[in-house]
């Protein structure tokens, strides 16, 4: 599941994206209402986790401007501000929960399952190309009938690469959007996931599925299906 956290706060910021990292889940972090906006439409999530209180746009804008785009993703607003009228238009705007700050973490995990279920259905849960089946609710990977067991960043790796099936993705790409930081040009970081995923992925199979685009990155090959 990926998860768009819209959150100015710092510290809050880190603490639940290692959270739900650590849980399973691929998290991009914006701390701007107008810049998460972009982010939003120009790539895909399953949910968004949206501060009101935001730098360039507040979370009410940022969920209006959204529908405005046809951009139906998910919303939960997680906000300091819990008078009944602030919570009362949040869902009318659109968003399907409302957590009121402080929170309890694993209160959000649970909201976070409950939009999961409710909308899973409605959206790719199985990413399938040639072989290979990524089931993205279970988090399990099989390929010719055997069941490949990945890590957590070995999974949103290649999950990020189905996701983008035929397109080469840049080191630097990968780096944000699997690690959100900044790539360093003297990291082998995506040398060392990308070496340990293709040879759980590709290794012991005649037909090779990703690829090394030299100096850039990587890509994998084949037909997309979406069920």
């Amino acid at each position: 599941m990926r998860i768009l956290l819209v959150e100015d706060e710092v510290k809050l910021a880190s603490f639940i994206q290692k959270g739900l990292h650590d849980s399973g889940y691929t998290v991009i972090h914006e701390a701007n209402g107008s810049i998460a906006l972009e982010t939003a439409a120009a790539d895909h999530f399953d949910l968004i986790l949206l501060d009101i209180m935001l730098p360039g746009q507040s979370g009410f804008d940022v969920l209006k401007n959204l529908r405005e785009f046809s951009i139906d993703t998910p919303i939960i607003f997680m906000s300091a501000l819990s008078e009944s009228d602030h919570i009362i238009k949040g869902l009318d705007l659109g968003a399907v929960d409302y957590v009121k700050k402080p929170f309890d973490f694993e209160e959000l995990k649970a909201r976070i399952r409950n939009v999961q279920r409710k909308f899973g259905s409605k959206r790719a849960s199985l990413l399938r190309l040639a072989d290979l089946e990524v089931d993205l609710i279970q988090r399990k990977v099989i390929r010719g009938g055997k069941q490949i067991e990945l890590s957590k960043r070995e999974f949103s790796i290649l999950e990020l690469l189905m996701q983008n099936a035929n397109r080469a993705l840049s080191k630097m790409e990968i780096t944000e959007k699997i690690w959100n930081i900044n790539f360093d040009m003297g990291s082998n970081v995506i040398e060392v996931h990308m070496h340990q995923l293709r040879k759980k992925v590709d290794h012991d199979f005649n037909s090779k599925l990703i690829e090394t685009q030299v100096g850039y990155g990587y890509r994998i090959i084949g037909e997309l299906v979406k069920q």
